[in-house]
């Protein structure tokens, strides 16, 4: 029995710039449609489908969109379209600005379903392979970092839970002024080296 969507997902859309609508709801309907059984969320701030365990999600950008599939490592990829490239962009398929970008919509319907079929096989991604792709870092924060060498390069060094609370601490804030304020005292402990529940630490 098919899912309900969720209002969250819908409103995360209609905030989205006018160029990423159309994307959004385009993949949202190819996902729903290659998997009837999907769950709909939000973490981390944007639209993830579950079926037994995370299948992908999708985020919006000033200028591009991003899709990407959480075992995305472990997805046969016959021709070759998946990439992972945190240079380029989150996600697999790199900076999308328009419906044009994305594959045809039968190719995307398959990696959806070979990848609910994953969650069903309880296939697990090493924890080599999530330390490079399992933490979605938001463009914004990735921007903050760029401007801060020295935060870049510590950030880059703490272990991937370290990095994790960083950007779950970043990602959950209610309002922007929030958000601004954690991102602000972020970029000071992390020039400092310090990890995100330092004070607690012995």
């Amino acid at each position: 029995m098919p899912h309900p969507t969720d209002p969250k997902i819908d409103a995360y859309i209609e905030n989205a710039a006018g160029f990423a609508q159309p994307i959004l709801k385009h993949i949202r309907g190819l996902i729903h449609k290659a998997c009837p059984e999907i769950k709909e969320t939000m973490k981390w701030g944007m639209p993830f489908f579950d079926y037994k365990g995370p299948v992908c999600n999708i985020a919006a950008f000033k200028q591009h969109c991003a899709f990407g599939f959480w075992k995305g490592a472990l997805l046969d990829d016959p021709q070759d379209l998946l990439k992972v490239n945190a240079d380029q962009a989150m996600g697999q398929f790199g900076r999308i600005a328009s419906i044009e970008n994305l594959p045809e919509d039968d190719i995307i319907m398959d990696y959806v379903r070979k990848a609910a079929h994953l969650n069903e096989l309880d296939k697990k991604v090493s924890k080599k392979v999530l330390e490079r792709t399992d933490i979605i870092v938001p463009e914004f924060l990735t921007e903050a970092l760029n401007k801060n060498p020295l935060a870049k390069e510590n950030f880059e060094k703490f272990s991937y839970s370290h990095r994790k609370e960083y950007v779950e601490w970043i990602t959950e804030a209610k309002t922007e002024t929030t958000r601004n304020k954690r991102l602000d005292t972020m970029i000071e402990w992390v020039s400092e080296g310090k990890s995100r529940n330092w004070k607690y630490s012995r």
